[in-house]
């Protein structure tokens, strides 16, 4: 495997090992990043890359989890009144907030990246509503973040 993969593969990886970090309160960071990495590459492991993790993916991960309730209190102060982010479809959750985290935290990817990286894993993994939707509240989130 050519452990040089590009930060869209590992956004998409981060979604996949961020998501059923939702639901399994005894599930730990490391697990779901390893079965995240088992599900995208397991043709392309041998056994010495097994173990291997991006730095970047543990960034998205770690970063995600430690900053979650000042990401959600950002997406809530976005929602219309009267929603809550506990109505959300929780893929949409978790695409916002690995978006918010990258634009919030990560130097080296401009606002514009994120949200349009963010647009293409809704794509891939919600729907076409859901697409519209982070696309509106991260453009929201851009404006306050560049005001």
């Amino acid at each position: 495997m050519n452990k040089e993969l590009s930060r869209h593969q590992i956004r998409e990886i981060a979604i996949q090992a961020l998501f059923p970090l939702n639901f399994n309160q005894d599930l730990t960071k490391q697990a779901a990043i390893n079965h995240a990495i088992e599900l995208n590459l397991v043709d392309q492991l041998d056994e010495d890359q097994a173990s291997f993790v991006p730095p970047y993916l543990d960034l998205l991960v770690d970063g995600v989890c430690e900053h979650q309730a000042e990401i959600d209190q950002l997406i809530e102060s976005h929602l219309k009144p009267g929603w809550k982010i506990s109505r959300l479809v929780k893929m949409d959750v978790t695409i916002l907030r690995l978006a918010i985290f990258e634009m919030k935290y990560v130097d080296d990817v401009p606002n514009n990246v994120a949200l349009n990286e963010a647009i293409e894993l809704a794509k891939t993994f919600s729907d076409e509503k859901s697409r519209r939707f982070v696309n509106g509240l991260l453009s929201a989130v851009n404006q306050e973040l560049q005001a």
